[in-house]
């Protein structure tokens, strides 16, 4: 009955969304995984997936069609292993705030990590000291000022995990069973540490959409009418979530 009522109410929150522009209507998550990302890819190059973990971004088709050696760098050794068997020519199992890596980077990958260190400004030295000059790094995160995020650090993590998985039992796949503490997290934060850090901006995508409020119409109507107040009182801040490209001063 639940699901059912769930479904019912999704589908009339996209209804409702088709009235807004396209731009407000993408999904940040899979538009930096199918578009951003693999058009950064190069042949023969070296690709280090920070986060990733058992579901790294670049496929094992994908690296071997376009001869890359990746490098996958996880706070958990178990997450490591469970990646598919070839896919990581290295595996660093070390905590991001704290890694000094080898500048050697052609691209770094950094998708929906950063919402889960506790310090966001040393994660991002420890991504900044994995790419070499001239290399690039590609970095897609929530928003601390997003809707769901505050409700994330408001309400204890066993009631969060209990709705998200009776709602979105697909969720416990990737990041979003991992506990998030948003810190430095906002566009304006990653923009000034990735300057001071080395990394000039590339590319900056902001993206307006969020699915967990899809699933009760009242909810999705008041997440829309707020999100489109904070845009117009935060700017970029008020972004659900954000992807970023940063190129290595040289």
């Amino acid at each position: 009955m639940l699901r059912g009522f769930v479904r019912a109410n999704v589908a009339v929150s996209e209804y409702l969304d088709r009235a807004l522009p396209p731009r407000l209507r993408a999904d940040g998550n899979s538009t930096f995984a199918t578009e951003i990302a693999p058009a950064l890819l190069s042949p023969d190059t070296l690709v280090y997936d920070l986060g990733g973990g058992a579901r790294p971004l670049v496929s094992l088709p994908q690296k071997r069609c376009l001869g890359l050696v990746v490098v996958g760098l996880d706070l958990a050794a178990e997450e490591l292993s469970k990646a598919p068997d070839g896919l990581y020519d290295e595996q660093i199992e070390a905590d991001l705030t704290v890694f000094k890596g080898r500048q050697d980077a052609d691209l770094v990958i950094c998708q929906a990590t950063l919402e889960h260190v506790r310090d966001g400004e040393a994660a991002l030295r420890g991504i900044a000291s994995c790419v070499k000059p001239g290399g690039l790094v590609a970095i897609f995160s929530p928003s601390r000022n997003a809707v769901f995020a505050r409700l994330n650090l408001i309400l204890p993590e066993r009631i969060k995990r209990r709705l998200l998985f009776a709602i979105y039992p697909d969720k416990g796949r990737g990041h979003d069973g991992f506990p998030a503490f948003y810190d430095k997290c906002l566009p304006s934060e990653v923009e000034r540490i990735a300057a001071q850090n080395g990394l000039e901006l590339v590319q900056r995508r902001l993206f307006w959409r969020s699915s967990y409020f899809y699933s009760f119409v009242p909810a999705f109507l008041a997440w829309r009418l707020w999100l489109g107040i904070t845009a117009l009182l935060l700017g970029k801040d008020a972004a659900e979530t954000y992807a970023y490209v940063f190129r290595r001063k040289q």
